[in-house]
């Protein structure tokens, strides 16, 4: 906002913006951040002359606003007139840390705006780990390209130590990427996305298919279905925490291909909730019932020390959006 710079402005401002409290103290007075403005400069200066001449005002004008200011307060002092300056008084120095959070808020705010209407244009260049491509970072993408359809949006498929390779020289401006394989995620800036629960898959006439929930260890007999061959590093570590070593019989890199394996009775399979929408018709998903952490968190992660541009940022609230639909196990 610009502050005016002639004396008539200032009083113009001041004109219909007063309502005095009642003394009730969950009253809220109506004031200006004009008013506010002011009462910071005459603060950080202590003077009405110096914070004049900083807005560009007169003293006089400056006088008046925090007068106005004052009275929409019911009359409280924020200054001690003095013969050289002013000096805050008790009331004042209550009121500066409110003044200065409501004005950080509003340039907030402006910066905000800002960046939304200069993602109009440009590029984001995105990556994803698999199972987040299943119906996460589709529906940001979706909802992303019909909010800013003049950016050029990319899309690169990779695990999370690849990603964040490429974070880290640049050639990708945003990757969502998991706790998954233990890949060191803290030289990057992290924005939390969603806590992942997980389903075991098992055939459709298993004869625990029926069950709403169940504990791992209750397959701690089965073959299972993973894509290595030691559960280290990938979603059977959860085993590991349910006091059991799985038996891998078959070693599947790709989700899809898991549910196969697991359709033809050979196995069982973990599924993460981000996959979970888009399974097979002839295998049942069981929520894992687990009372301690969630087998994996999953971020939004942006290089550290390089702000995002706008386009990037909007994405982000794109994938905020979409990881709150993300339907979750009821254990």
């Amino acid at each position: 906002m610009q502050i005016p710079h002639a004396e008539n402005d200032a009083d113009a401002l001041v004109g219909g913006a007063v309502r005095v409290g009642t003394g009730d103290p969950d009253d809220v007075p109506d004031l200006s951040t004009v008013w506010l403005r002011v009462f910071l400069e005459v603060a950080r200066h202590g003077s009405f002359t110096v914070a004049g001449r900083v807005l560009g005002w007169t003293q006089s004008a400056v006088s008046r606003q925090v007068a106005a200011l004052e009275a929409a307060l019911g009359g409280t002092s924020l200054f001690d007139r003095l013969p050289r300056g002013v000096r805050l008084t008790g009331a004042g120095r209550s009121l500066v840390p409110h003044a200065e959070a409501v004005t950080a808020r509003l340039r907030d705010a402006g910066r905000e705006l800002a960046s939304l209407r200069e993602a109009a244009s440009g590029r984001v260049r995105v990556g994803a780990f698999p199972t987040a491509d299943a119906a996460l970072v589709p529906r940001a993408i979706a909802a992303f390209r019909a909010r800013h359809p003049g950016v050029r949006l990319t899309r690169e498929e990779g695990l999370t130590p690849a990603l964040l390779d490429g974070l880290t020289a640049g050639d990708l401006d945003l990757a969502v990427v998991s706790t998954t394989g233990r890949a060191p995620l803290d030289a990057h800036e992290l924005h939390h996305l969603l806590d992942e629960s997980l389903y075991v898959a098992v055939p459709a006439a298993h004869p625990l298919a029926g069950l709403p929930s169940v504990e791992l260890s209750r397959l701690a007999d089965a073959d299972w279905i993973s894509g290595s061959s030691r559960p280290e590093g990938t979603l059977l570590d959860t085993a590991l925490r349910h006091g059991f070593r799985p038996r891998v019989a078959h070693v599947v890199a790709e989700w899809t291909a898991k549910q196969g394996y697991v359709a033809a009775g050979l196995g069982v399979t973990l599924i993460p909730a981000l996959a979970a929408e888009s399974v097979r018709p002839d295998i049942a998903l069981l929520p894992v019932r687990d009372e301690g952490a969630p087998a994996r968190a999953v971020y939004a992660a942006t290089a550290r020390g390089r702000h995002p541009e706008p386009p990037t940022t909007a994405f982000l609230a794109a994938l905020r959006e979409a990881a709150a639909k993300i339907p979750t196990p009821r254990t």
